[in-house]
């Protein structure tokens, strides 16, 4: 995974799942919450991360600090993905491909979040397998973290720009 370097001032957090959960005791339920949040500048950094706390509020508040620990570094280009990807957690499979100026974001909630933290705004992605937010969000961060940008590929390659890239 390539990791990023951001002001942390400029990152924009989205709650995509909250889940009550019950812990079963001698007095009866102790009810506790569980959060996950996506954390994004808007610019090709996206990051996750999960809380869990007995108030709402402060696991949203450890997710995001999760969050700030697990950003990555995606490539957008065009307002769009470089090229298309697969991405797989447990039982969540991820498609992303590019799509043309003005499609917009064609994805469901989960990965909907992600791409929008990411500064993605033309894409089509399909989530097939396990629809748990949990594994779809880090299978959609998954792909992204695999998208190569261009530039890299040509210097790799050792060939010119042009010759990966017409945009």
């Amino acid at each position: 995974m390539n990791k990023a370097k951001v002001n942390e001032a400029e990152l924009k957090e989205r709650v995509v799942a909250i889940n009550r959960v019950a812990k079963v005791v001698k007095g009866g339920r102790r009810f506790s919450f569980s959060a996950i949040v996506v954390l994004g500048d808007g610019k090709g950094v996206v990051g996750q991360g999960l809380g869990k706390a007995n108030e709402v509020t402060d696991a949203i508040a450890k997710a995001i600090e999760d969050a700030k620990k697990n950003l990555v570094s995606v490539p957008v280009i065009n307002d769009t993905v470089p090229h298309e990807i697969h991405g797989k957690f447990s039982g969540g499979f991820v498609f992303v491909k590019p799509a043309a100026p003005g499609t917009g974001i064609i994805a469901g909630g989960a990965m909907r979040a992600v791409l929008e933290a990411a500064g993605i705004h033309n894409v089509l992605a399909k989530s097939k397998g396990s629809s748990n937010p949990h594994n779809v969000v880090k299978a959609t961060i998954d792909a992204l973290s695999q998208m190569r940008a261009p530039h890299a590929v040509a210097f790799q390659r050792s060939v010119k720009m042009t010759k990966v890239f017409n945009g």
